[in-house]
């Protein structure tokens, strides 16, 4: 029986008139039904946490609480969390778990953020004249936060959104991705549980049309965080005023293998992080620029490891690559590597699709400016690019529009080094792969890849406004 999913607003869970359906992306049949917000639904949300945080604040020590026993509930239901995940995500089950677990570390870690905000003394006697003066700053929650999260990790991202939100006092109004909405409705049920007071997190599900940009004109929302493209990302910044915005934008990541990378390493390294979630990650490696020298080499053991993936049904605990959400996505990406290659590009492992499976593949002679290099494909594909002189790959690495995270695999410390001063990027990976993340570091990226950090500690910057408070003694 197909289990039916209401929308969580002020605490309550309610239903509308229009259901939504939500699919078993491996097998394509209508897995749940989840309530669709209308205009009315959305307006109730932002009004109930505008409420909530104005007539309910919490204690730092009530937020540590809940979010470390949302950290529990969510180590105490992670197998029925993570075939969830499986089943609305087509995410691979092992893969979902490794998910759950990533989450609940994000909850802990915010809860101790929670306790230690604080401002700074400001030594405003030393000027001329205020000499009677004290001066310090407090940190205060900016009160509201819209939050609009993405498919390919839908617990986790959301938790990166609402843990550091409700830790540093603020309210949440969540958008989770229509194709996987059920996660966060799940993750609700657990704050519910936790005893987070009324109206401090609602989650109403629907299009981005509807739900995002109703979202995105109220102005009882203070600050906006978003996970997703660069397009929807450029959108919100034009519409949005003068509120603060995080966002988490688009990638196309590069990885270099210098002729002194240990090359058995690197190619299972990338093998398994390039093609993980089929590629539908935003740090999933795409560009990899090889050595000439070693490129043959590298090539061979590279696909030797792609081999070694198990490929299909991802309820398999053994599975390391499942389908793509959805078999338009799977066509959309079949249709760019046709593109590429009739301007001259080379299958040279895999390219096969079957539905939303689409089997990981490396392609050959590519060029700039084709859309498999340049845009972000979030597909199970890769690009060789092969160079000769690392001053020069670096320099063709920086054209592209993106800037979240890459990698360099080299024995030689000047290199790796040069690569950490002169690739653009928010983050760089020395002998490990651009997918290389946990919670608690900084994370984000540069020039169309977005602003602002996640990890609980650095979102909270964003998250709280500094208020100067000045004493006049006598």
């Amino acid at each position: 029986m197909v289990k039916s999913y209401k929308l969580y607003i002020g605490g309550n869970w309610v239903d509308t008139d229009e259901q939504m359906d939500v699919l078993n992306k491996y097998t394509q049949e209508t897995y749940a039904k989840v309530a669709k917000a209308s205009e009315s639904e959305v307006d109730q949300a932002i009004d109930a946490a505008h409420k909530a945080y104005k007539s309910n604040a919490m204690t730092p020590y009530d937020r540590y609480e809940i979010l470390l026993r949302v950290s529990e509930l969510l180590k105490q239901n992670k197998e029925d969390l993570a075939e969830n995940i499986t089943m609305e995500a087509g995410k691979p089950l092992k893969q979902a778990r490794t998910e759950i677990d990533r989450a609940s570390q994000t909850f802990e870690l915010a809860a101790e953020e929670a306790k230690r905000i604080h401002g700074e003394g400001v030594p405003v006697e030393a000027a001329p004249g205020s000499e009677n003066r004290m001066a310090f700053t407090i940190k205060v929650p900016v009160g509201v936060v819209g939050a609009i999260s993405p498919f390919n990790f839908p617990i986790n991202l959301v938790a990166h959104k609402i843990a550091p939100a409700i830790a540093s006092g603020n309210a949440v109004v969540l958008k989770p991705a229509s194709k996987t909405p059920i996660s966060a409705l799940k993750l609700a049920e657990l704050f519910e549980e936790a005893g987070l007071p009324k109206g401090y997190l609602n989650v109403v599900v629907g299009s981005g049309s509807t739900v995002g940009n109703q979202m995105m004109e109220d102005s009882r929302i203070n600050l906006y965080t978003f996970t997703g493209s660069a397009a929807v990302g450029l959108k919100l910044k034009q519409n949005t005023g003068l509120n603060k915005l995080i966002l988490e934008l688009g990638n196309n990541s590069p990885v270099i293998i210098d002729k002194e990378a240990d090359l058995d390493m690197a190619a299972e390294n990338v093998a398994a992080k390039s093609y993980a979630f089929a590629g539908q990650v935003c740090i999933s490696v795409q560009r990899l620029y090889v050595h000439e020298d070693v490129r043959e080499e590298f090539q061979e053991k590279f696909i030797k490891a792609i081999k070694e993936l198990k490929v299909g049904d991802p309820n398999d605990p053994d599975t390391d690559v499942g389908p793509m959400i959805s078999e338009e996505e799977a066509e959309r990406a079949a249709e760019w590597i046709e593109e590429a290659k009739n301007a001259g590009a080379t299958v040279l492992h895999g390219g096969d699709r079957e539905g939303a499976m689409f089997q990981p593949t490396i392609l050959t002679d590519v060029h700039n400016d084709m859309k498999v290099v340049c845009e972000e494909i979030f597909a199970p594909v890769v690009n060789i690019i092969p160079f000769t002189d690392i001053k020069d790959c670096i320099e063709e690495v920086n054209e592209s529009q993106y800037g979240l995270q890459g990698g360099i695999f080299t024995q030689n410390i000047d290199t790796a080094f040069y690569a950490a001063k002169n690739v653009e990027v928010g983050g760089l990976m020395i002998n490990d792969s651009s997918q290389y993340r946990v919670d608690l570091m900084p994370y984000g990226g540069v020039k169309s890849s977005g602003w602002g950090k996640e990890g609980p500690k650095y979102t909270i910057e964003d998250m709280t406004e500094e208020r100067l408070i000045v004493m006049n003694l006598k």
